[in-house]
C-alpha cells in the first residue's frame, strides 16, 4: 500500500476570512544577477561532485596499483636474482676462457711467479723439486734455470713428469714444504665460494628500486 500523507493547504484562512498563511509559490521570474548566481552555485557544486568522483576513482586505481607491486616485486626479485646468478656464471665462464689461453700462451708464468713468491723460503733449500704434468715439464727446465740464477737460489734444480697432475699444475717440493698449483682445483674454489655468496644473498641483495629500504624479514 502506498504510503498515506497528510494533507495540507497552501493558503489558510482566520476566522474573519482573512488570509492567515499561504504557502510561497515558485517564483517565475529571475533578474540576469540571480540568473547568474544560480548557474555559479550550479557550476560549483558540480565541479565538487566531480573532484569528489575523480578522487575516489584514484584512491581506487591506488589500490589496484600498489595489489599489482605487491603481487609484482616478489617475483621482480627473483627474476633480478636469476639475473644476478646467470652474469656471475657468465663472467666465470669468460675468466676461464681468458685464464685457459693466458696459460696456454705462457704456461710457465705460474711457476716463474711461485718461485718469486716463494725465493725467501727456497733460496736456503740444496734442492729444487718440481712435478708438472708432462707437457708443461718439458718446457719448464731451460727457463727455471735462467729464473732461478735470477732469483739467487743456488741450489739443484729437477723437473719430474707427472702424468696424473692435469694440464699447466705443478707442485713446487723444496724440502721443508710445499707449494702447489693446479688451475682446474683453483677455478672451482673460486666457483664455489661465489656460489656459496650467491646463495646466501638469496631474495635479499642489494634494493630494486635506488634508496629503497629492504622489509625486514618476518
Amino acid at each position: 500500500m502506498a504510503e498515506l500523507k497528510k494533507f495540507s493547504f497552501d493558503t489558510v484562512f482566520d476566522a474573519a476570512g482573512e488570509v492567515a498563511y499561504a504557502a510561497p509559490r515558485p517564483k517565475r521570474m529571475f533578474t540576469a544577477d540571480e540568473v547568474e548566481q544560480v548557474r555559479r552555485e550550479a557550476y560549483a557544486e558540480g565541479e565538487r561532485a566531480a573532484l569528489a568522483s575523480i578522487a575516489a576513482l584514484q584512491q581506487v586505481a591506488l589500490a589496484g596499483v600498489a595489489a599489482a607491486c605487491n603481487q609484482a616485486l616478489p617475483n621482480l626479485a627473483a627474476v633480478a636474482h636469476e639475473h644476478r646468478v646467470a652474469s656471475a656464471n657468465l663472467a666465470l665462464a669468460c675468466a676461464r676462457g681468458i685464464a685457459g689461453a693466458a696459460l696456454d700462451r705462457f704456461p710457465e708464468a705460474p711457476l716463474q711467479a711461485a718461485l718469486a713468491s716463494l725465493a725467501q723460503e727456497i733460496e736456503a733449500t740444496p734442492r729444487l723439486l718440481i712435478a708438472a704434468a708432462p707437457d708443461l715439464a718439458q718446457r719448464l727446465q731451460a727457463l727455471l734455470d735462467d729464473t732461478a740464477a735470477n732469483l739467487g737460489f743456488a741450489g739443484a734444480i729437477q723437473v719430474k713428469a707427472e702424468a696424473e697432475l692435469p694440464t699447466h699444475a705443478f707442485i713446487l717440493d723444496f724440502g721443508d714444504g710445499q707449494a702447489a698449483f693446479d688451475p682446474e682445483a683453483a677455478a672451482a674454489r673460486v666457483t664455489a665460494a661465489l656460489q656459496a655468496a650467491l646463495a646466501a644473498e638469496g631474495l635479499h641483495a642489494e634494493p630494486l628500486i635506488p634508496g629503497a629500504q629492504p622489509e625486514p624479514e618476518g
